[in-house]
């Protein structure tokens, strides 16, 4: 039998509190039987009443807001799986993803990038800021070794970068779904003073971004193709996809794969070529 979400967010809030361990956060009471915690105890660490705490653990407290959820995952100490799943069951959808300052990448996703070649991937951040690629998308793309660590953002490359403006076989078009597609991605983190020194940086060097900008237009730009112009192969068409990565909501895979077996081989002439001449 399914229950009602509230009824399994009741269970939820039960089972968690009673699974704490109480004398560990320094409830000392010898009148224990568990080790959990008491109403009483979530609810003041929560701030909320203890009779409202009461009606959501017997499934009847109505619905709660996204802040008392966040002080209730503060409070019952939840993992970020536990989180989003009190979330979930409380109002519908997970909560905001967090931004991570932690820059550094797992050696595992560098590995699942590195088998990737010779298709050109990458994995970016919230903030589009580019943290890892292969050697395909330092040869096929953009060469971010040769980048300062700001420079890597893909906003900043598509309006602050000549190489990246030339290459791009439609510029204008490009702009417009890159700035749709990042004010929607930003939506999941929601307004930070990152997002917004980034905003009014383009926007003070580029008069189209700050049009785009004012537009609010969304766009989705989870798969399509991207059009290259190379000197040395000519058009280069690339079908690409975004993938998210579960551990790592924060983070996403982005891979271009060759729209033709003639993109495919001029993609292989560039790996190739490269390499035989290190």
């Amino acid at each position: 039998m399914v229950f009602p979400l509230s009824q399994q967010l009741g269970a939820f809030l039960k089972e968690r509190r009673q699974s704490l361990d109480a004398r560990a956060l320094g409830y000392l009471s010898q009148r224990r039987r568990t080790l959990g915690l008491r109403r009483e105890e979530v609810a003041q660490r929560a701030s909320i009443s203890v009779t409202w705490y009461t009606w959501l653990e017997q499934g009847r407290g109505g619905a709660p807001s996204v802040p008392v959820l966040e002080r209730l995952s503060q409070a019952l100490l939840l993992t970020d799986t536990e989180r989003e799943h009190l979330f979930l069951l409380g109002v519908g959808h997970p909560p905001q993803t967090k931004h991570q300052e932690n820059q550094v990448i797992p050696t595992h996703l560098q590995h699942v990038l590195n088998t990737l070649n010779p298709c050109p991937a990458l994995i970016k951040n919230l903030t589009w800021d580019v943290l890892a690629w292969n050697d395909a998308a330092r040869l096929v793309l953009t060469d971010y070794t040769r980048l300062e660590p700001e420079q890597r953002n893909i906003l900043r490359l598509i309006f602050s970068h000549e190489p990246v403006r030339q290459h791009q076989a439609d510029w204008e078009a490009v702009a417009r779904m890159v700035v749709g597609a990042f004010r929607a991605d930003i939506a999941r983190v929601g307004e930070s003073q990152r997002i917004q020194h980034l905003v009014q940086e383009l926007s003070a060097k580029s008069a189209f971004f700050a049009t785009l900008w004012e537009t609010h237009n969304v766009q989705d730009l989870s798969e399509g193709i991207k059009y290259l112009h190379r000197s040395d192969c000519g058009t280069l068409a690339l079908n690409y996809s975004s993938f998210g990565i579960h551990a790592r909501p924060d983070l996403s895979l982005l891979v271009y794969s060759p729209a033709t077996d003639e993109d495919a081989s001029k993609i292989a002439t560039i790996f190739s070529g490269a390499h035989k001449a290190i």
